[in-house]
């Protein structure tokens, strides 16, 4: 059947809230869109995906970002641990925001604690 995708509003509204909280200043929510995804079989809780620098000036355009959440597997989380998958997309989202990534050697399970725990606990 496929995957289908909606608007994540409640999703938008956490990840502004957290990014409030935790200070990532740099984060323009106009430029980050927020889907919740259905009939997937990855094993990911949520993706984010940046614009990348070919597609920004093929059609000059300023960075974009969407951060996905998988119904089937975010939904089902715990209040803690929506909030640390949030903080751990918004992580990906480098301070130039700048249509690149920050990877997993950054965005480790210990700094998303480090975050939710100092912010959060």
């Amino acid at each position: 059947m496929g995957i289908r995708y909606e608007p994540a509003p409640d999703i938008e509204k956490a990840a502004i809230a957290v990014a409030g909280r935790i200070g990532m200043k740099h984060l323009d929510f106009k430029r980050i869109g927020f889907l919740r995804s259905h009939g997937s079989t990855s094993r990911a809780i949520a993706r984010c995906y940046g614009l990348s620098k070919v597609w920004q000036k093929a059609f000059k355009l300023r960075a974009h970002y969407v951060v996905e959440v998988v119904a089937e597997r975010y939904d089902r989380q715990s209040e803690e641990d929506k909030i640390k998958t949030i903080i751990h997309e918004l992580m990906h989202i480098p301070q130039c925001f700048g249509g690149g990534f920050r990877y997993h050697d950054f965005v480790t399970e210990r700094n998303v604690e480090i975050i939710y725990r100092k912010y959060f606990g």
